[in-house]
């Protein structure tokens, strides 16, 4: 299978979140299930910059009239064969991919990604006469507009199949009805059966209701994303398209995520040989001026800091953590009145938290490393990564039962321990309460020993590797194709 993916970020060149994991690792495990996949990416400079034995491959006009190159090589970090928009008026910006130094989205965000799946859709259609994909694989609202685009081309046979995942259905890439205008998409799309979206145009939107089938990034998200509550609007369109919609789990690049050959981990360790992690945690402690004690449980938080991550219900339940001789230590960047919260608790407990604004990947490594409890409590998660990591490094995930969480953690009941299924701890109240409850059971497994290290050693050799996931990616294009 040929296979085109489509997405505006990708690990290691370019991330802001658990989409460019994924973007960075899919295409790597699918070749090793017999495809052949290449990727298109807007001309962020950190893309551009990584694209060697590149040429132009096409000048093209945008829908608004604007000229563009674009160009094909290889990117030389990942190996993979890569067509890059190359335009730098509309990627190369100070701030991050999608906002300004101001934390502000960019006006044209619009124009930035609809040329994305245009280029994509293009591709489709034949741009490249040497290689032709049979599947486009578009990656969350950045990529939305793909399939919307190829529905409108004249049909080719044989026909490409489209694929759109979910990542997160919060982000919606959603703009005003006048940018419909410079899309270029025929007027037809802009109804109810299209494009809008309560009056106005929705990327995402377009993905759910063009695509051939629609994938998100847990069996659980899948069915809640059906709901009122964790539809976002867009629920109704879910349901109609159950039938085109599966759930397919996220997994970790062992390659990046393996505790055992970590350049960022001071002292590798593995499921057999621990003593690389008690390390990990002393250094890491000292380092941060905390109080080195082994006795004392150390929970990590690397996330992004908003209300949804559920960030608010870990800074009510600080107090209770430092009171039975937790520690904390956070790293991420987020919602403004978070970060100074977390900032303050840090200079009242220094040698107890330990808190760093802003994303570091080397220290989430070490953070992992060091940790004895990965926390996520997210109100929702599509899928979520960091439990995952918290469990390759022996970190024990203690989570909200939604979405992914609910997918891959186990929480520490007595049946579960007696199975040998238990892998970390799960509440299912999204409320402080319930989270201090959590983690008293935490504090409580980690004063038997001998307990703990059977429920992190069930964590750290669950498989949670690409090959289920490349499998059944595999077997929806198939039968897209067929």
């Amino acid at each position: 299978m040929n296979v085109l993916q489509v997405s505006a970020e990708i690990f290691p060149l370019l991330k802001t979140g658990g989409l460019a994991d994924i973007a960075g690792a899919l295409p790597g495990a699918l070749q090793s299930v017999g495809c052949q996949v290449r990727v298109v990416l807007p001309g962020f400079p950190a893309i551009l910059a990584d694209l060697s034995d590149s040429w132009v491959l096409a000048e093209l006009t945008a829908p608004w009239g604007e000229r563009l190159q674009l160009r094909q090589g290889k990117l030389r970090t990942l190996g993979l064969d890569a067509y890059v928009i190359d335009l730098p008026h509309l990627y190369d910006r100070p701030g991050s991919p999608y906002e300004d130094v101001w934390r502000q989205p960019y006006a044209d965000n619009h124009r930035r990604f609809a040329l994305l799946g245009w280029v994509a859709a293009q591709l489709a259609h034949g741009l490249d006469p040497h290689w032709q994909p049979q599947v486009v694989h578009s990656h969350d609202w950045h990529a939305g507009l793909t399939s919307a685009y190829m529905a409108f081309l004249p049909h080719r046979s044989p026909r490409v199949g489209t694929v759109f995942t979910i990542h997160n259905l919060a982000y919606q890439g959603v703009f005003s009805p006048a940018c419909f205008y410079e899309l270029g998409l025929p007027h037809s799309a802009f109804t109810v059966n299209g494009v809008e979206f309560y009056g106005q145009v929705s990327f995402m939107k377009a993905g759910l209701y063009y695509a051939d089938h629609i994938t998100t990034v847990s069996p659980t998200y899948a069915r809640e994303i059906q709901t009122p509550e964790q539809g976002c609007g867009l629920d109704g369109l879910l349901r109609t398209r159950s039938a085109a919609l599966s759930g397919i789990l996220n997994a970790v690049d062992d390659a990046v995520w393996n505790p055992a050959t970590d350049p960022y981990v001071s002292d590798p360790f593995g499921v057999d040989n621990l003593a690389g992690k008690a390390r990990c945690k002393a250094a890491l402690q000292r380092e941060l001026g905390l109080k080195v004690q082994s006795e004392a449980p150390l929970f990590g938080v690397v996330s992004r800091l908003t209300g949804q991550k559920g960030l608010h219900l870990v800074l009510g339940a600080v107090d209770a953590l430092l009171a039975r001789g937790g520690q904390l230590v956070v790293l991420g960047t987020g919602e403004p009145h978070l970060e100074s919260i977390f900032k303050a608790k840090a200079a009242q407990h220094p040698h107890a938290v330990s808190v760093r604004i802003g994303y570091d990947e080397t220290y989430a490594h070490r953070i992992f490393a060091a940790t004895d409890v990965t926390l996520v409590p997210s109100q929702f998660e599509p899928c979520g990564l960091t439990q995952m990591y918290g469990l390759k490094y022996g970190s024990l995930p203690l989570v909200h039962r939604v979405g992914g969480l609910a997918d891959t953690v186990v929480d520490c009941s007595l049946e579960n321990m007696d199975e040998g299924r238990a892998n970390g701890f799960v509440f299912n109240d999204f409320n402080q309460q319930a989270l201090e409850r959590a983690m008293a059971r935490a504090f409580a497994l980690y004063a038997r020993k001998t307990e703990w290290a059977k429920v992190r050693d069930c964590g750290m050799r669950q498989d949670l590797g690409w090959q289920n996931a490349a499998r059944q990616y595999l077997t929806l294009y198939q039968h897209l194709y067929a």
